[in-house]
């Protein structure tokens, strides 16, 4: 569905990525590793449209798309959910919720999308008319992830969903990704909880300092020496 094929980006006159390429299938959970400043976040943002490499391309379902805006991937399909959420903080669960389905394929099964995320997260319903500020991480991201679904996602790229929440959390929101993916939407996941994320994901790719040093089934990665004491802390 995705493919990223050698791209090249900077900020400025300072270069993030060099010659990095990475795929996501029909129906795959496929994670992206790595630490902090190693390009992660970049990678996904210049997949969805947010930044121009300056070389290389991304391509989805076969069109080259790097060259479009963000809105009219989120249209044929493919969403981020950014990391730290980017809520609308003072406007309610469902207003923010809402806003995921602007475009018109979306709009016009928001009635049956809210009802699919409202079974994904039932805590959500209860707080519905609550504003976002009021709730607590967890709670938000819940709310960033199903703003995400609200688009109708045929590919949903999350960066860092697990960020600053409690184990328990992190479990829950682990359990959800599983079963939205079971419902035919592919997954690109940007994920710092390794362990996590090998044990879900179906391949990974682990970047470093801009540049993918590592790819393969998820499986054999967490058998990998230098993944298990890098970032299993084995």
């Amino acid at each position: 569905m995705l493919e990223v094929d050698g791209i090249d980006v900077a900020y400025g006159s300072v270069q993030v990525l060099w010659d990095v390429s990475f795929r996501a299938g029909e129906g795959e959970i496929v994670t992206l590793l790595g630490s902090n400043g190693a390009g992660k976040t970049t990678a996904v943002r210049t997949a969805q449209g947010l930044c121009v490499p300056r070389a290389g391309e991304v391509r989805f379902l076969g069109q080259r798309v790097h060259r479009l805006g963000p809105h009219r991937l989120v249209a044929s399909g493919l969403c981020l959910v950014p990391e730290e959420r980017l809520l609308f903080p003072h406007m309610s669960v469902l207003e923010n919720l809402e806003l995921g389905a602007y475009h018109r394929r979306a709009r016009a099964r928001r009635r049956e999308t809210l009802r699919w995320i409202y079974r994904l997260f039932p805590l959500l319903e209860e707080r519905r008319h609550q504003r976002v500020h009021t709730l607590s991480g967890g709670e938000q991201q819940m709310v960033a992830i199903g703003r995400g679904l609200m688009s109708l996602p045929r590919l949903l790229m999350l960066d860092e969903p697990s960020l600053g929440l409690a184990p328990l959390l992190v479990a829950e929101v682990f359990r959800v990704l599983r079963e939205i993916n079971r419902e035919g939407i592919s997954i690109l996941l940007v994920e710092q909880n390794a362990q996590h994320a090998l044990e879900m994901a179906d391949r990974a790719y682990v970047l470093e300092t801009g540049r993918v040093v590592r790819e393969g089934r998820a499986a054999d990665l967490l058998g990998d020496p230098h993944i298990r004491v890098a970032y299993l802390g084995l």
